[in-house]
């Protein structure tokens, strides 16, 4: 691990409270709840331009492709954030589905490349650490909302 700085947990932070933008938040809740494309079709039926959900995608995406490049680039200690972090792994596995397409119609192969190459580094962090994390979290998300185990409370 490296050392982090005083400006790297500053920064982390004002990362942070920019996720907690009201209008981000409402957008982050929105993608979380209800961006599941399984081709860019479809998700341009589910996000046609000029909507609410477009705006809601792109400010999501671009988010945390920007946040990935502010990592790959080194300027948070990698495993600090990766310690503090996980949402851009989902937004990721979110836009996999729709990726080749996107690159492909705006011919430009670089598209999402810093989320995919940050999401994969996330990977082998958290495999290291607790191997078959990843493919556990892949099928739980994988797994339809009325099919998830309902879990028994002391109410029940």
């Amino acid at each position: 691990m490296g050392e982090v700085t005083h400006e790297q947990v500053n920064l982390m932070l004002r990362l942070y409270d920019d996720r907690r933008e009201p209008r981000l938040r409402e957008a982050r809740d929105w993608f979380m709840s209800s961006f599941h494309p399984t081709s860019a079709d479809e998700m341009m039926q589910m996000c046609p331009p000029g909507s609410k959900e477009n705006a809601s995608m792109r400010m999501v995406v671009s988010y945390w492709e920007m946040v990935a490049s502010i990592v790959n680039r080194g300027l948070i200690d990698e495993d600090f954030f990766f310690e503090n972090s996980g949402e851009q792994w989902m937004v990721w596995e979110r836009m996999k589905p729709v990726v080749v397409t996107m690159r492909a119609r705006y011919k430009n192969p670089h598209q999402f490349g810093n989320l995919e190459e940050h999401v994969k580094r996330l990977e082998a962090w958290r495999e290291k650490r607790a191997p078959g994390s990843a493919e556990a979290m892949r099928q739980m998300v994988a797994r339809p909302p009325q099919a998830t185990p309902k879990v028994k409370t002391a109410g029940d």
